[in-house]
C-alpha cells in the first residue's frame, strides 16, 4: 500500500499543539512540516499546469494528423430507352429478377485489375448505385421500349407472368496492361418459362474499350459506353430465340 509522505513523520511531530521545547525548536519543526508539505504538492502540480492542458486540448495538435478524405461517388449512364415500335403480337409478359454479380463487384469501390492475378479497388471512388440494380433497371427499360413483351415488370416472387429473366453481371472493371488502361463489361442472362420451369433462352455479351481520359471519371465514362453496347447485344436475339408456340401473346 502506498504511504503518504507524512506517514514517516512521528505522531508527536504532527500534533504541533503539544510539541515540547522552546519556541525556537517549535518554529524549526513547523518549518520542517511546511517543507515536507510543499514537496508533496510540488510532485502533483506539474500535471495541473495550464500549459499542459492547452497542449492536450489544442486543435493545432489534431491538425498535424492530416485532413479527413471523403469518397467521391459515381453512377453509370446508358442511353435512354426509345419509345416501343408498334407490335402486332407481343410474346407474353416477363418479370426481371435482380442481376447477380461476383462479391468483389458488390463492395462499393470501383474495381481495377493491375494484372490477371491482382485485383484492386479505388477505395475513395465508389458507386452511388449498386451496379446490379443499375443493370437490372436498364434491362427492364430496354425490354419495355422494345415492345417485344406485353408486360415488363420487376420480379416480385409472384407467378403472374409467362417468363422470368435472370442474369449476372460478370465483369465491370478497369484492366491495366502493357497496352494501357481499358474497361471490360460482361453480361449473361436466361429466360425461364414460369409454368414449366424450362429455360427457353440464354445469351451472353461482352464489350471492351480503351480509356482515353486517364482518370477515374474517364474510366466510369468508358464503362457506361461498354455497358450500353453490351445490353443491346445481349437483348437483340431474344425475339427469334423464344418458342412462342407454347405461350402466345394472349397468355398471362
Amino acid at each position: 500500500m502506498t504511504r503518504s509522505i507524512f506517514s514517516r513523520i512521528p505522531t508527536s511531530d504532527l500534533n504541533v499543539a503539544h510539541v515540547a521545547g522552546d519556541s525556537k525548536q517549535r518554529d524549526l519543526r513547523l518549518s520542517s512540516l511546511r517543507s515536507l508539505g510543499s514537496l508533496r504538492v510540488s510532485a502533483v502540480r506539474p500535471l495541473l499546469r495550464p500549459g499542459l492542458i492547452v497542449l492536450l486540448t489544442s486543435p493545432a495538435l489534431f491538425g498535424c494528423m492530416g485532413k479527413v478524405r471523403y469518397p467521391t461517388y459515381y453512377t453509370l449512364h446508358v442511353a435512354p430507352a426509345t419509345d416501343p415500335p408498334p407490335k402486332e403480337q407481343p410474346i407474353g409478359s416477363i418479370a426481371i429478377r435482380e442481376f447477380r454479380a461476383p462479391s468483389y463487384l458488390r463492395q462499393g469501390p470501383i474495381v481495377f485489375h493491375s494484372s490477371p492475378e491482382q485485383l484492386g479497388f479505388y477505395e475513395y471512388h465508389r458507386w452511388a448505385v449498386d451496379p446490379r440494380e443499375f443493370v437490372t433497371n436498364a434491362i427492364a427499360d430496354r425490354l419495355r421500349a422494345s415492345g417485344r413483351f406485353s408486360l415488363v415488370k420487376m420480379y416480385d416472387g409472384q407467378a403472374d407472368v409467362v417468363y422470368v429473366l435472370s442474369g449476372t453481371l460478370n465483369k465491370l472493371e478497369e484492366v491495366d496492361d502493357a497496352g494501357g488502361a481499358k474497361v471490360e463489361v460482361e453480361l449473361t442472362a436466361q429466360i425461364t418459362e414460369v409454368d414449366t420451369g424450362s429455360e427457353v433462352w440464354s445469351g451472353s455479351a461482352s464489350e471492351a474499350g480503351p480509356v482515353a481520359q486517364k482518370d477515374v471519371p474517364g474510366v466510369v465514362a468508358e464503362m457506361s459506353k461498354a455497358l450500353d453496347l453490351a445490353i443491346d447485344k445481349l437483348l437483340a436475339p431474344i425475339p427469334a430465340s423464344i418458342d412462342t408456340t407454347r405461350n402466345p401473346g394472349n397468355g398471362k
